[in-house]
């Protein structure tokens, strides 16, 4: 028979263990990347200032960016929101899944505007000759960001943490933190394409 020190014993761990399972479970939630659903409009603002040289390719991305950490760029949230973005706004119909089509590769190692984020907001946010159409009228910054934090991910060369999360359909390509660019790129003595800007 069970006494009831032995009873009031067995209750105390079972409250324990219910209060450890729980304190796991808000340290888990507690350690979850923050996703941040709307910038402030203030932010919004300054982030729109980004800075691009003469001939459109390249430039310097406002001081908030980098104060930020480069949200675009690094955290699985946006860049899960970038892949969705890519699929609502068709951008597969020219690009594929990355290798191109219609519009020019993300994945082949050159970038006829230049790699760098700069270069990718503005084809995005104002358009490019020869069919790329200017989305500023139909996204905010962050969508902007989000697209242009996706596509730098799949023309990467370095692997990085920070990943969309990954369809169930077959796959083309390594995922975007496994820097794709850099297992199909072979770059030898000659450019691949002269023409085009340069390769990250």
């Amino acid at each position: 028979m069970v006494g009831p020190v032995q009873r009031s014993v067995r209750l105390i761990s079972a409250y324990a263990a219910c209060a450890a399972a729980i304190g796991l479970a808000a340290g888990i939630g507690w350690m979850r990347e923050p996703r941040q659903y709307r910038t402030d409009p203030a932010v919004s603002h300054d982030l729109e200032n980004f800075r691009l040289m003469k001939n459109g390719i390249g430039g310097a991305p406002p001081d908030v960016y980098f104060a930020l950490g480069k949200p675009y760029e690094t955290t699985a949230y946006d860049l899960s929101q970038g892949k969705r973005l890519y699929s609502w706004f068709g951008c597969a119909a020219c690009h594929g899944t990355g290798e191109g089509g219609k519009g020019p590769s993300f994945i082949d190692g050159w970038w006829l505007y230049g790699p760098s984020m700069v270069s990718i907001v503005a084809s995005i946010r104002d358009g490019r000759p020869h069919g790329m159409p200017a989305f500023r009228d139909r996204m905010t910054t962050d969508e902007i960001g989000q697209l242009a934090g996706y596509i730098k991910a799949l023309g990467a060369y370095a692997a990085t943490n920070s990943a969309p999360s990954r369809n169930d359909d077959k796959h083309s390509r390594p995922a975007e933190n496994r820097a794709p660019a850099a297992a199909l790129f072979e770059q030898g003595p000659v450019p691949m394409h002269p023409d085009q800007g340069p390769s990250p």
